[in-house]
């Protein structure tokens, strides 16, 4: 029997194939299946690109769809590019990013001159007029669509399973990509060297060096504990991020952590945040219950990515604490995370004054469906080359958790001697004991400064390990 044919499968197509990477016929297949049958894409493929609103790049298996960046569509609009348009640092290459027509009008708008933007002030309206699973600042067909793309293998599994299974990647990309959207100008290269082998780039400020390693730890923090019932939308996990993210990098370093108790400006905008105290504690508190309350990840995210930043509950660092926070939902749910890869620093900056001075989020919209359909391709493709998670290091997490950390803090060898018992009383059935010992050792020689925070140990208690009698025979 035919496939009855969802009346917006153009419009989806077209929202699918946004992106500078483009997407091969195959894949579109495997997405596409439960609402049409290959021929039927084809067709429409061949229609949109009659039309010029597709473009086609290579032949037979390796060929891939492209929207095309100029000229309007039903989802795009217009395209990011031309006067003005942003490049990513350090390449030649111009990112489009595929807007809509209202979104092109704020982006006009947020590019005025300051005396032509008339000064506004926090309004607290925005938030209470957002109701949780009644209103949506993402469109139903959008959230589908990101819903199915971003499935992964590990959807019925245990919380932070996928997320924890592309962690290296992850660390790499969220780092460098969230970095690079605040001016830092480290390549993604020396991001990745600075990562893993804790190597920092010579001639680069040591802001932007902390700046990266802060990211690490705050998205190891969200993954490693994605499990634990204290790690959601909630105070202790925002204002933790914040700290993280915040370390040695605020001239009053009692402010990391710390909602803010003074007033605070935003640059290249008319927008004046609340003053600090304890209307803005209360604003805190509501915008965290209202996203708490959200059941529809992306909406969670997206919402997430809205209201922290325009309430600036912190000194500063408040868009990473909400590009950071936006991937709670996702971790918790198993869902592909958003890594901001390739976003163009401009366009993300007129999307959040957009927010701030005019209390409009569709200009923000274009940028996170297009900015999480790049992470979908690359996370799905890197996974694709892992195995399945490991069942028994699942079932054991933590188990593993507090006996790596017992070790470490009492400066034990990691002898099979002293991992079994350290294991006493983390019910470890007996037959699993052996293999058991075998992985917390592994783990142990493998133990360094850049993932030592999987194990919920602070960096003292790392160094004093790897300098004391444990550590010492690891060489």
């Amino acid at each position: 029997m035919p496939k009855k044919l969802p009346g917006d499968l153009t419009e989806r197509l077209l929202l699918r194939l946004a992106g500078p990477y483009g997407v091969g016929l195959d894949t579109l297949v495997t997405e596409f299946q439960a609402i049409a049958s290959q021929r039927t894409l084809q067709r429409r493929l061949a229609g949109l690109v009659s039309s010029g609103l597709v473009r086609v790049q290579g032949q037979a298996r390796a060929t891939r769809y492209f929207l095309q960046p100029l000229g309007t569509s039903p989802i795009s609009g217009v395209s990011e590019g031309g006067p003005g348009s942003m490049f990513v640092p350090g390449g030649n290459d111009e990112v489009h990013i595929p807007i809509s027509s209202v979104g092109a009008e704020l982006k006009a708008k947020m590019r005025q001159p300051l005396a032509l933007r008339p000064p506004v002030s926090y309004h607290r309206g925005f938030l209470d007029r957002y109701r949780p699973n009644e209103t949506f600042y993402l469109p139903r067909a959008v959230l589908d669509h990101l819903n199915r793309i971003g499935r992964t293998p590990a959807q019925d599994q245990l919380a932070g399973t996928y997320a924890r299974s592309i962690l290296k990647r992850l660390l790499i990309d969220l780092s460098w990509a969230s970095s690079k959207l605040e001016g830092n100008t480290y390549s993604l290269l020396e991001t990745e060297r600075l990562i893993e082998l804790n190597e920092a780039a010579q001639g680069k400020p040591e802001f932007e060096t902390q700046m990266i390693l802060n990211h690490r730890n705050a998205i190891e923090f969200l993954v490693q504990a994605g499990m634990d019932d204290d790690i959601g939308i909630n105070g202790y996990t925002i204002r933790n991020l914040h700290a993280l993210l915040a370390d040695n990098l605020l001239q009053n370093q009692q402010a990391v952590g710390r909602l803010r108790t003074s007033a605070v400006g935003i640059g290249g905008s008319n927008y004046l945040p609340l003053d600090g105290g304890a209307q803005l504690a209360e604003i805190f508190t509501a915008v965290l219950d209202t996203a708490a309350a959200i059941r529809e990840p992306h909406e969670q995210a997206f919402f997430l990515m809205v209201h922290l930043p325009y309430l600036q509950p912190f000194d500063d660092v408040n868009k990473r604490v909400s590009r950071l926070a936006a991937n709670i939902p996702f971790t918790r749910h198993n869902l592909c995370p958003l890594s901001f890869l390739h976003v163009p620093q401009r366009v993300y900056v007129d999307a959040l004054l957009a927010v701030y001075e005019l209390n409009r989020v569709e200009l923000l919209c274009d940028v996170y469906v297009w900015a999480y359909q790049q992470s979908v391709e690359r996370y799905l493709a890197v996974r694709q080359t892992l195995g399945e998670p490991d069942a028994f290091r699942l079932r054991y997490r933590n188990a593993m958790i507090a006996v790596i950390g017992h070790i470490v803090r009492t400066r034990q060898r990691p002898t099979p001697e002293q991992i079994r018992q350290a294991a006493q009383g983390q019910e470890v059935l007996e037959e699993d004991v052996q293999h058991f010992v075998r992985l917390v050792q592994q783990e142990l020689l493998g133990l360094n400064e850049g993932n030592f925070a999987r194990f919920r140990l602070r960096p003292s208690e790392y160094v004093r390990w790897r300098h004391g009698e444990g550590g010492s025979s690891r060489r």
